[in-house]
C-alpha cells in the first residue's frame, strides 16, 4: 500500500498529495459501498476532496491534538463528510479516534499551533474540551465511522504493541468549490455531474510499481 510505496515518510504523513498518483487507493475511495453511504450525506453528485492514511506504529505513533477538520480546509461552502475507515483494529490502547459528542453543533473556532509538543498536525483547536464528555470510537477492521466537518475530534498516541491504520476520505458535493490549487492534488470526480472543480485525473494501474488489487487492470 502507501507505506510500502514511500518508507521515507512516517505513517502519519501519507496524505492527499500522494492520492492521485495511487491507484489501489482511489479504487479504494471510489468503491460504490462507500459512495452510495456518501451520497446519504451529500448528495448523488460526489467528488473526493482529501484522504489521509494515518498510521501509528507500535509505540511510536504520534497523537492527534483535537481539532475540527473544518477549520484546516478550503471549501466554499463548507459542506464536507468526513469517513474514517478503520484498517487495523482501533482501541483506547493503540490511540483509537476520540470525539466530543454534540460538538458539532458549535461553529468553527481558530486554530492554533502547537510545536511543544509531537502530533500529527502540529497544531490545535483554541477551545477549552472537557475530556471527561469525550468517547472513544472502537473499531473493527473495515469499520466506518462518519462525522461533520464541526465535529472536535482527536487521538491519543499509540503505545501498544500493535499498529493502528486509518483511512481519513473527505467527500464533497461536486457544487462545494475547492479554493485551492487547480486542481487540488486529491480532488477527483467520483459520481454524478462534475460541478464546478477542475479535477486530476484517475491514475494508470502500471504492474511492478503499483500496489496490484482485484480488476487493476
Amino acid at each position: 500500500m502507501a507505506a510500502r510505496a514511500h518508507p521515507d515518510l512516517r505513517g502519519e504523513e501519507l496524505h492527499h498529495t500522494l492520492v492521485a498518483d495511487d491507484p489501489f487507493w482511489v479504487r479504494l475511495v471510489s468503491d460504490d459501498r462507500l459512495l452510495d453511504l456518501a451520497q446519504r450525506f451529500v448528495g448523488p453528485d460526489i467528488a473526493l476532496f482529501a484522504s489521509h492514511y494515518i498510521v501509528k506504529d507500535p509505540g511510536d505513533g504520534l497523537p492527534v491534538l483535537w481539532h475540527q477538520d473544518g477549520a484546516y480546509w478550503p471549501l466554499d461552502p463548507m459542506e464536507v463528510v468526513t469517513f474514517w475507515l478503520a484498517v487495523d483494529p482501533s482501541t483506547p490502547e493503540n490511540g483509537c479516534l476520540r470525539v466530543v459528542p454534540g460538538s458539532h453543533r458549535d461553529g468553527l473556532a481558530e486554530l492554533r499551533g502547537r510545536t511543544d509538543t509531537a502530533n500529527v498536525l502540529g497544531s490545535e483547536s483554541a477551545v477549552h474540551v472537557d475530556e471527561d464528555r469525550a468517547v472513544d470510537v472502537v473499531m473493527a477492521p473495515g469499520d466506518v465511522e462518519v462525522h461533520h466537518p464541526n465535529l472536535l475530534h482527536g487521538s491519543r498516541p499509540n503505545t501498544s504493541a500493535h499498529r493502528r491504520c486509518g483511512l481519513t476520505i473527505r467527500y464533497i458535493p461536486t457544487s462545494t468549490r475547492i479554493l485551492t490549487g487547480t486542481p487540488f492534488p486529491s480532488a477527483l470526480h467520483l459520481r454524478g455531474d462534475p460541478g464546478v472543480n477542475v479535477y486530476q485525473p484517475w491514475p494508470v494501474y502500471r504492474p511492478g510499481e503499483h500496489y496490484p488489487f482485484r480488476g487493476a487492470a
